[in-house]
């Protein structure tokens, strides 16, 4: 048996559970590598999930910083994950894919940016937080999608329902930094508060206690109205003058998963 095939022995079958220990091995390997999407945030859900939000993960999302792509690789496959080469030999500088054949799943690596219908910088706030990004960025890449799904409105509202909006990072959404970001760039705010506005709608599809859907109306009451209070930048201003007339989102390709 290779060293590969040992390492992908280890690989557990429970994705979140998968996905604490890959990131407690890349911290002590000093492999700059934070968790993304539905699983984190069901691992930052530090009380236990709310029963309405659970749900099935098709695939672990992680991003890294840019230039450490060779790094990265060289990481997951000690771990027996197994790469698709083609892919990422093409697109290695920007993105990663490997698989886990064993529980047929995937595993997409973000290297540098997250681009999807918006871009969201990270910077040097990839590595605030242990195992994930912060929970700010965590809502802004749910509810940056022009077509929000089902699992994406779970997530977001799992997410408001289980951690406060507050000026700050750690255990609350960080309201002032997603303010920001919204007041520099129209096309994310056109989005992303459009995606905010409509999770009301969505309350009614989840099995939750009127206090639950109470406290997530009142947080995305909260969120919508520091958005709306942040001075925005001169180019926010001129793109909103265009408004709608002008396409303000991306449409990215999707890239077909599994060997």
């Amino acid at each position: 048996m290779t060293s590969q095939e040992k390492s992908a022995d280890d690989i557990r079958e429970d994705m979140v559970e998968e996905a604490v220990r890959v990131a407690e091995e890349a911290e002590r390997n000093d492999v700059a590598l934070r968790l993304l999407g539905g699983v984190a945030i069901k691992v930052r859900a530090e009380g236990g999930m709310e029963p309405a939000f659970e749900r099935k993960y098709a695939d672990l999302d992680w991003i890294t910083r840019k230039g450490k792509s060779s790094q990265v690789q060289r990481f997951f496959e000690s771990l027996g994950y197994v790469p698709q080469t083609r892919f990422n030999t093409m697109y290695g500088r920007e993105r990663l894919l490997y698989f886990d054949e064993e529980h047929d799943r995937q595993v997409d690596v973000l290297v540098g940016n997250f681009r999807m219908c918006h871009e969201i910088p990270f910077g040097d706030r990839m590595a605030l937080e242990p195992l994930t990004v912060p929970l700010a960025e965590l809502l802004l890449t749910k509810l940056q999608i022009i077509e929000l799904n089902e699992k994406d409105v779970g997530d977001a509202l799992a997410l408001l329902h289980d951690h406060p909006v507050d000026e700050h990072d750690g255990d609350a959404i960080n309201a002032a930094h997603i303010s920001k970001l919204c007041a520099s760039d129209w096309g994310l705010w056109r989005t992303f508060t459009a995606n905010l506005e409509a999770l009301h709608g969505y309350l009614g599809r989840f099995d939750l206690t009127d206090e639950s859907k109470e406290r997530i109306t009142e947080r995305v009451k909260a969120l919508l109205a520091r958005i709306e209070e942040e001075p925005k930048s001169f180019g926010w201003k001129m793109r909103a003058k265009i408004g709608d007339r002008k396409r303000w989102y991306d449409l990215p390709e999707e890239v077909e998963g599994g060997p």
